[in-house]
């Protein structure tokens, strides 16, 4: 008769997952939720990006120069806020270690709990939300996603900010076969990559049911982030892992 299987704990399934690999998913998972963000913000609220601060500055200098159609104090809003942000996340996590801290729980779930709390003044705004709603959640938005950002810093995942793909495509193609030939970290970059054009998709899809349930979905989705991240890197889940490590080199 065959021995009954040992059941692992959900908890320790999750403590068990190494750091580097549980904090490359979170940071993916982020990813995909600017993707979203900036599906909303460029496509709902006035060719505004309310994650991607360098299209932004693109959008405010032809605008400023008298480019057609371009919005001048959309992106300017947007910027504003997410330096603020930026500040905000910087300050809170001044003194802490280049790793997922208590701290970095709270700002990720300030971030959740604003995307939801805009998705339900988008939801009462109704389908055509007046101009000055659309550029308070513009402003709240990228603030928001400038606190993400700086948060994002201290967990420190090469080539993953969650904000932007510049730089991570630069290092894709800088070595690959066809550059340097290094390949390091090419997985890594592309699935950045994948997860900005995911999210992106997803949050053109969601807009087509409302602009609220995007932001709504982003929402839930960094809430996620949160709560697996603190489980792992609890005292508990260092504890777990180091006595794993430990064994495992008896």
């Amino acid at each position: 008769m065959p021995a009954p299987r040992t059941r692992v704990p959900a908890m320790s399934r999750v403590y068990a997952i190494p750091t580097e690999r549980m904090h490359l998913a979170l940071m993916l998972a982020l990813t995909f939720t600017t993707g979203i963000n900036d599906a909303v913000g460029y496509l709902g609220l006035d060719k505004v990006f309310t994650g991607n601060m360098t299209g932004n500055v693109v959008i405010l200098g032809m605008a400023l120069a008298g480019g057609s159609g371009l919005p001048i104090l959309g992106p300017a809003l947007a910027l504003a806020g997410f330096m603020a942000g930026a500040a905000v996340g910087g300050r809170t996590l001044r003194r802490a270690e280049r790793r997922w801290t208590p701290g970095t729980t709270v700002l990720f779930a300030a971030v959740s709990a604003t995307m939801v709390a805009l998705a339900i003044a988008l939801f009462i705004a109704g389908d055509h939300p007046e101009h000055e709603v659309m550029l308070t959640v513009t402003t709240i938005a990228a603030a928001a996603m400038g606190i993400q950002a700086a948060a994002a810093r201290t967990v420190a995942v090469k080539d993953v900010t969650t904000v932007v793909v510049t730089s991570t495509i630069t290092g894709l193609a800088a070595d690959s076969v066809f550059g340097s030939g290094r390949g390091g970290g090419t997985g890594r970059r592309t699935a950045a990559v994948i997860s900005l054009i995911a999210g992106a998709a997803i949050g053109v899809a969601l807009m087509r049911v409302h602009m609220g349930t995007a932001l709504l979905v982003a929402g839930v989705v960094i809430a996620g982030v949160a709560v697996v991240g603190a489980i792992h890197d609890s005292p508990a889940g260092r504890r777990y892992r180091s006595s794993a490590e430990k064994s495992a080199s008896d």
